[in-house]
C-alpha cells in the first residue's frame, strides 16, 4: 500500500504569530456603548432631544426669550387683544401677554415633573429592589404594599390631597400629592428585571466567594437592572407634567398666582368661543413638551432592548 506523504509549508510562508493572533474588537461594546451606537442613528432621538433641550433653556434662562413682565404689565384695555409689536400671541382677558407667560410657566411644569420622578424613582427602586432581590416574605410584604398604591388611581388621590391642603399649595406640595402614588409601576419593571438578573451565574460566583447580599444588590444586580427604569422613567416625566396641568385645570393643583400651563388653560377655558388662541397656545406647548419626552423615552427603551435592536 502507498502511504501518503506529508507536506508542511515553509515557515516564512505561514508565521507563528499570524496563526496564534487573537483579533479583538476595536470598539469596546457594552448595554450603554451599544444604545448610544443605536439611538444616534435614529433622527427622532436628535428631533426629541433638540426639543427638550429648548424646553430646559427656557426653564433655566426665560430672560433670554423675553423681557416682558407676565404679571407686571396687564392691563384690561389690551383684554383678548390680538398680537402686537413685542407681544407676538396676544393677551388674555387680563391683558396679561400670552408669550411672557408661556415662557415663564415652562420652569413650574418642568420643575414638577422633575420633582415627581425623582420621588416616583427613589421609592420605586427601594421597594423594587429589596422585593426582587430578597423575595420571600419581603417579597411578599413590600408588593402587596405596592399594590394597594397601584389600585389608587394617582390623579384621583392628588386631587383629594390638594383640596386638603389647599392653603399649602406650591412646588413642592403637588409633586409629593402625585409622585407618593405614581412610584408602583417603577417598582413593578425593577422587581421583574432584578428577578431575571439575580439568577446570573455571577451573581452566583459573588455568593460563593462569600459577597454579603447587600452589596451584591447595590454593586451587581442593580446596576445591570438599572435600563428599564432609565426608559421608563422617561415617559413618566411626562405624565407627571400632564399631571400637574390637570390638576391645576382642575383647580386642585397650584395656586392662581404661581404661573403654569395647567392654570393659563384653566382660565383660558371660558374664553375658548371669543378668543380660543389664549387657550391653544399653552396646550401647544404642553403637548409638544409631553410629546418629545414620549418620544425620548420610546427611543432609549428600544435603544436599551437588545431584543428590539435586532428587529430592526
Amino acid at each position: 500500500m502507498r502511504s501518503a506523504g506529508h507536506f508542511v509549508a515553509p515557515l516564512e510562508e505561514t508565521p507563528i504569530a499570524a496563526i496564534d493572533d487573537v483579533k479583538v474588537a476595536e470598539k469596546p461594546s457594552n448595554l450603554w456603548i451599544d444604545a448610544w451606537r443605536d439611538a444616534r442613528r435614529r433622527p427622532i432621538f436628535w428631533i426629541s432631544g433638540g426639543l427638550i433641550l429648548l424646553v430646559l433653556v427656557v426653564a433655566l434662562f426665560p430672560w433670554i426669550f423675553t423681557q416682558t413682565p407676565p404679571n407686571d404689565q396687564c392691563f384690561l384695555s389690551n383684554s383678548n387683544g390680538g398680537p402686537d409689536s413685542g407681544h407676538p400671541l396676544g393677551y388674555t382677558k387680563l391683558g396679561c401677554d400670552v408669550y411672557s407667560r408661556i415662557i415663564n410657566g415652562t420652569s413650574t411644569s418642568l420643575s414638577v415633573g422633575l420633582l415627581v420622578i425623582v420621588l416616583t424613582t427613589v421609592l420605586g427602586v427601594f421597594f423594587g429592589a429589596f422585593a426582587g432581590f430578597y423575595g420571600g416574605w419581603v417579597d411578599a410584604t413590600l408588593s402587596r404594599l405596592g399594590d394597594i398604591f397601584f389600585s389608587i388611581p394617582y390623579i384621583l388621590a392628588a386631587v383629594v390631597i390638594m383640596s386638603v391642603l389647599s392653603q399649602y399649595r406650591s412646588i413642592w406640595t403637588i409633586s409629593l400629592a402625585i409622585g407618593l402614588f405614581a412610584w408602583p409601576s417603577t417598582a413593578r419593571v425593577l422587581r421583574a428585571e432584578i428577578l431575571r438578573v439575580k439568577q446570573a451565574d455571577y451573581i452566583t460566583a459573588s455568593e460563593a466567594l462569600g459577597v454579603s447580599k447587600l452589596k451584591i444588590l447595590f454593586r451587581h444586580v442593580l446596576p445591570n437592572s438599572i435600563a428599564p427604569v432609565i426608559a421608563i422613567t422617561t415617559i413618566s416625566l411626562a405624565g407627571a407634567i400632564v399631571a400637574e396641568a390637570t390638576l391645576s385645570f382642575l383647580g386642585v393643583g397650584l395656586g392662581s398666582d404661581v404661573m403654569s400651563w395647567g392654570n393659563d388653560i384653566n382660565r383660558a377655558q371660558s374664553d375658548l368661543r371669543t378668543n380660543p388662541m389664549t387657550l391653544i397656545y399653552p396646550s401647544a406647548a404642553l403637548s409638544i413638551t409631553v410629546f418629545s419626552f414620549i418620544l425620548l423615552g420610546e427611543v432609549v427603551r428600544d435603544a436599551l432592548d437588545p431584543k428590539a435592536r435586532a428587529l430592526r
